[in-house]
């Protein structure tokens, strides 16, 4: 990702599993010699009979095929061929692509190459896949195990595995960072190549993958498994499940019992919720493979667990947007108030959020799974990527005042970056779905056309949505044809309305959530769709009056400009009015655009669709406070401000950190630091074994204090000894501070250090294999402030 060097390195300590491709069921799936045995009562029309039309999904969709146009196999192939024994034929790729999970981003990439080929017929792309495939072949046989991989030191690891040596501390085994996770990805990879263009050579190598992965850990037991299921595994229960049911081979089926968390799994099963400070996206493949195995099993446990998890996790763990988890990991449930920060809702987590949605869906289909389904699309996954560039996000800040953080082309290959290949190239996957007596469901209002081989049909959906309310539904038959067409009545919309060639129709609600539409079908006919847009506000669970605003599907998103606003300029509401409608209007001719009134303590803001948002600063959270609110809410910024006023005046000395004359003027050296400027301000840091110091005034006849400013954010790494005059003061550990906002954080000094002096000596010094800082700003002030500071925090 293009992130600050800050960023990276935490990324870098990160694994993040993702999911390829999961399978949904599909009617009368000749590639499935193992079917479903429970009830499956909506089948997945398979991504090929499914076209979109001009509009959002489909510029994001262009955006993201330029992109992967730009990618070069032999680049993605450059480690499976030297480990095999073979020369490489690219230079590996950066990021991901060279540290300890190299190897995962071409799954991701034979994924998103499979799903666009099926969507358009692309030749270039389907080139690309056997090429691809061949390599693998190639370096499959050349290895005679049935393993490929591109992760250091691969072979020793899988030794040790074999003989049963284990030991995990979460994200590792045996020093390796989550090998699992990657065989998961190049597994999924190649499932997808031979679902969607019929590659059996790339079955074949996904069949010799999972015979090694049983090879291998056949000697261990049941213990020594599960204490290597403490490592993040991705989904690996998944692609076994989908090819035992692709080759009928039951030993695939056992096999993904084995990679079964019993930690977290049986309190799901049990309808326990313990993930709070669990890794949020370590979970959920692990829960979409029980809900793929419940259909070819009718395992009980399986289904609770996904179905528990999913409400868990919708209900009571995600933002506005959809999506879930703070740097990652899921809190206490109902608990997202304090957790508004740059490191929300990493995208991956939605990605498989979606998935396990689907599988969930063809069992039961409901308007409230597709409800969610459809605010996470629009609001997290269309949301994630820079639509000039395809470019996409890790995270998605939510803290208010913040903004997005894109990938680059060649040297961020995070999961974010896999999963977001395959994210933008498959949006036509759930538009319809067919029932299993015959009817057609329409989940989503996207321009689109599906082409229904099975009736001889095609339907046209034409639609405004969200910038209109109407959506016209055009069916082609070559003869008239009976069945049912159910309309998803939308969670956003009151009053719906729906005609047939002009004609006016009862629009009743069934069970599941949706308007059945049953009669003899003929060309031509017309369906309108009406469903009314309005403002509606969704509050935090443990914060009533912070609120996010939505139109229709949309989650609206104020836009702050390009310069990172201060805490005091952040927008907030200040109504005596409930109706949100009522807090914004309309700009003239510019859909979807709207603004404030200049009210509470910013001017007029203009609103626009989160998911158009690119490079500016915004927010998707208000405080609204009532007159009388805000009348109290102002004395407390007031009394803030004198605190401010009152440290500002006991200042003895301000170093502007980072910036030139400053430094120049309090004598700044030090060696391996680094520089840079966020958040309207400039920092300085020392890498591991490295250090800076600086001369700063202070009052020889008082006590005095070092104030020192940090940014709260994933600082892991971060442990570093300050001295004064060569005595150490104090021990820092930054990963304390994980809130996206400054920290002043005060070091008292002793007298002794000070006394008769006008100037002191400020050292900062890493910790081994840390480093110091990054510090934001540094002042001497007299006295004891820390509760000034304190109350500022």
């Amino acid at each position: 990702m293009k992130k600050t060097y800050l960023t990276a390195c935490a990324l870098l300590i990160f694994c993040i599993t993702t999911l390829c491709q999961s399978y949904v069921p599909e009617w009368k799936d000749s590639k499935m010699k193992v079917k479903p045995v429970v009830d499956i009562k909506a089948y997945a029309f398979n991504v090929s009979d499914v076209k979109l039309l001009d509009g959002p999904f489909t510029a994001a969709m262009q955006a993201d095929v330029n992109y992967l146009l730009k990618i070069e196999p032999d680049r993605l192939l450059s480690d499976f061929r030297v480990h095999s024994g073979l020369k490489a034929r690219g230079e590996k790729y950066g990021g991901w692509e060279t540290s300890g999970l190299a190897g995962h981003t071409l799954g991701h990439y034979l994924s998103a190459l499979a799903l666009h080929y099926a969507s358009t017929g692309d030749k270039e792309f389907l080139k690309r896949i056997n090429y691809i495939v061949d390599e693998l072949d190639e370096c499959q046989r050349a290895r005679k195990t049935g393993y490929i991989g591109a992760i250091p030191n691969e072979d020793s690891l899988w030794l040790s595995v074999s003989q049963g040596h284990i030991r995990s501390r979460g994200f590792d085994l045996n020093g390796a960072w989550s090998p699992w996770y990657t065989v998961h990805k190049i597994m999924g990879g190649l499932l997808d190549v031979y679902l969607y263009t019929n590659n059996a050579k790339a079955l074949k190598i996904n069949e010799g993958i999972a015979d090694w992965a049983a090879n291998i850990t056949a000697n261990l037991s049941d213990t020594l498994f599960q204490k290597m299921l403490v490592t993040e595994y991705g989904g690996m229960n998944d692609a076994l499940v989908n090819t035992y049911a692709i080759t009928g081979n039951k030993k695939y089926l056992d096999l993904s019992y084995r990679f079964y968390d019993k930690r977290i799994l049986d309190s799901l099963a049990a309808h326990m919720d313990v993930l709070p400070g669990k890794h949020s996206n370590t979970q959920i493949p692990k829960v979409i493979g029980s809900a793929r195995r419940y259909q070819l099993t009718g395992d009980q446990r399986d289904k609770s667990i996904a179905d528990f998890f999913w409400e868990t996790v919708t209900k009571h763990h995600s933002y506005a947007t959809g999506g879930n988890s703070n740097y990652e990991y899921l809190s206490e449930p109902d608990k997202l108030n304090d957790k508004l920060t740059d490191n929300t809702t990493e995208t991956c987590n939605t990605y498989n959020m979606l998935k396990l949605t689907r599988e969930l869906f063809v069992t039961n289909p409901s308007s409230a799974l597709m409800d969610y389904y459809e605010k996470a699309l629009y609001n997290h996954i269309l949301a994630s990527q820079n639509h000039a560039t395809g470019m996409v996000t890790y995270f998605v800040s939510l803290r208010m005042g913040g903004k997005k953080e894109y990938s680059d082309e060649y040297n961020s290959f995070t999961c974010c970056v896999g999963t977001g290949m395959e994210n933008h190239v498959k949006y036509g996957e759930n538009i319809y779905y067919r029932g299993k007596d015959g009817s057609l469901y329409v989940n989503l209002f996207i321009p689109s056309v599906l082409d229904w081989k099975e009736k001889n049909i095609s339907i046209r959906q034409e639609t405004g949505v969200p910038s209109t309310d109407k959506t016209v539904f055009t069916i082609s038959a070559k003869q008239p044809t009976s069945f049912a067409i159910r309309l998803r009545k939308p969670y956003w919309s009151n009053g719906v309305t729906v005609s047939i060639n002009g004609k006016p129709q009862r629009s009743v609600v069934d069970n599941e959530g949706y308007i059945v539409l049953k009669r003899k079908w003929s060309n031509n006919d017309k369906v309108e769709f009406i469903t009314p847009l309005h403002f509606y506000t969704q509050s935090m669970p443990d914060n009533v009056n912070r609120k996010a605003v939505f139109y229709g599907p949309v989650l609206l998103a104020g836009v702050l400009g390009n310069k990172e606003p201060e805490p005091s300029e952040i927008p907030v509401f200040v109504t005596s009015e409930t109706d949100p409608g009522k807090w914004v209007s309309p700009v003239s001719n510019q859909p979807l655009v709207f603004k404030t009134a200049a009210t509470g303590n910013s001017k007029e803001v203009n609103l626009i669709p989160f998911n158009t948002t690119a490079d500016e600063h915004y927010t998707v959270y208000w405080d609204v406070f009532t007159p009388q609110q805000w009348a109290v809410q102002q004395k407390i910024y007031e009394a803030k401000k004198q605190q401010q006023q009152e440290l500002e005046a006991r200042t003895v000395d301000n170093l502007r950190i980072g910036e030139m004359q400053p430094e120049r003027d309090h004598e700044l050296t030090g060696e391996k630091t680094i520089t840079g400027d966020e958040h309207n301000r400039k920092w300085r840091m020392a890498e591991d074994s490295g250090y800076f110091s600086f001369t700063m005034k202070v009052d020889p006849s008082a006590s005095n204090t070092l104030v020192c400013n940090y940014w709260g954010t994933d600082n892991r790494g971060r442990v570093f000894d300050i001295y004064v005059n060569d005595i150490k003061i104090a021990t820092e550990d930054l990963n304390k501070y994980k809130g996206s906002k400054m920290y002043e954080i005060a070091y008292p000094i002793s007298l002794d250090l000070t006394k008769y002096k006008l100037t002191a000596k400020i050292k900062f010094v890493p910790k081994a294999q840390n480093a110091a800082g990054p510090v934001y700003g540094v002042k001497i002030v007299k006295g004891d402030v820390s509760k000034l500071i304190n109350s500022n925090q």
